[in-house]
């Protein structure tokens, strides 16, 4: 015996009057209602229904019958419910790599995240290699500079300014740079990107020129990178994500403001199967608190050389 064959029809007979009725609700024919539970009548042994050309009524038995029905419906669909909320819920491990310039502005997001999703796990891989998303398992990678796969859905995030900052303690002993002429006359701490020193980027009139400046100190690492700032050692040109928390804090200061020009823009990358996958929605949609947003929405990714991180 089925133990659920003809229930829905039998209750939705007994709450809306009659099988045409019924037959309506559940989107089939009312021959096909009635055949339906005739044969449970048959499997019970019992009558649940007294019909008549005009109407149809429960027996006693399909009184009581029918109560212990609706509460098994209830029961299955809070089941059910229970279920597909979990399931909505971020779970599992979230597998994002970025660049290590990006690594201390995603950590608040990390915390942030892991207190609110106690199923959540994150593994971030920090790195400047390009990892393969599908090889890799990644979910989510952060890429800075124009993109080169179009087989994933890429999220514009921003697109940061370079900044060039120092600590009060340096520009008190060498003096505060007014043009990026006066660099060479400073200590200038270089960040590294795939093994090549990047050149310090700045405004002229409309365009952006690269300036060469004198470096004794290169770092690959973005905290780092930071750091020496912090500790007075020199001045050094930086994504503004990286430094307007220490700049608003007025641990560092912004020099050359004038000159400040566009950097890379900022994406985040993932498979296309991964796309609505709870972890991953809830960290594309944060990642926005955390860099800010430089344009809304996905879009897929177009064919150009690659991307930085």
């Amino acid at each position: 015996m089925d133990l659920f064959h003809g229930v829905l029809p039998f209750v939705q007979v007994a709450e809306a009057g009659g099988f045409r009725a019924a037959a309506a609700r559940l989107g089939i024919t009312a021959a096909a209602v009635s055949k339906s539970v005739a044969k449970l009548e048959a499997e019970l042994g019992v009558a649940l229904l007294e019909r008549s050309s005009r109407h149809v009524a429960l027996t006693p038995e399909g009184a009581a019958f029918l109560e212990r029905c609706r509460a098994a419906i209830a029961q299955l669909q809070a089941g059910r419910e229970q279920i597909a909320g979990a399931q909505r819920e971020p779970h599992g491990t979230l597998r994002v790599t970025l660049p290590p310039v990006l690594g201390r502005s995603i950590l608040p997001l990390v915390a942030r995240l892991s207190a609110r999703y106690p199923r959540l796990s994150i593994r971030l891989l920090v790195t400047n290699r390009l990892l393969r998303l599908a090889e890799e398992e990644i979910d989510v990678a952060l890429r800075m500079g124009p993109l080169d796969d179009s087989s994933r859905i890429a999220r514009a995030l921003r697109t940061p300014r370079w900044i060039t900052v120092a600590a009060p303690a340096y520009l008190a002993s060498r003096g505060t740079p007014t043009s990026p002429a006066d660099l060479a006359r400073h200590e200038c701490i270089k960040m590294v990107l795939h093994g090549k020193a990047v050149e310090w980027s700045f405004r002229a009139g409309k365009d952006a020129i690269d300036v060469v400046t004198p470096s004794r100190i290169l770092l690959d690492q973005g905290d780092l990178l930071i750091d020496a700032v912090l500790h007075a050692i020199g001045i050094a040109q930086v994504l503004d994500f990286m430094a307007m928390p220490l700049i608003e804090a007025g641990v560092l200061v912004e020099v050359l403001a004038p000159f400040a020009t566009e950097g890379p823009p900022l994406h985040a990358l993932t498979p296309a199967r991964r796309a609505s996958v709870p972890r991953v929605r809830v960290f594309l949609d944060a990642l926005g608190d955390v860099l800010g947003r430089g344009g809304h929405g996905a879009r897929r990714s177009p064919t150009t050389r690659p991307a930085a991180g």
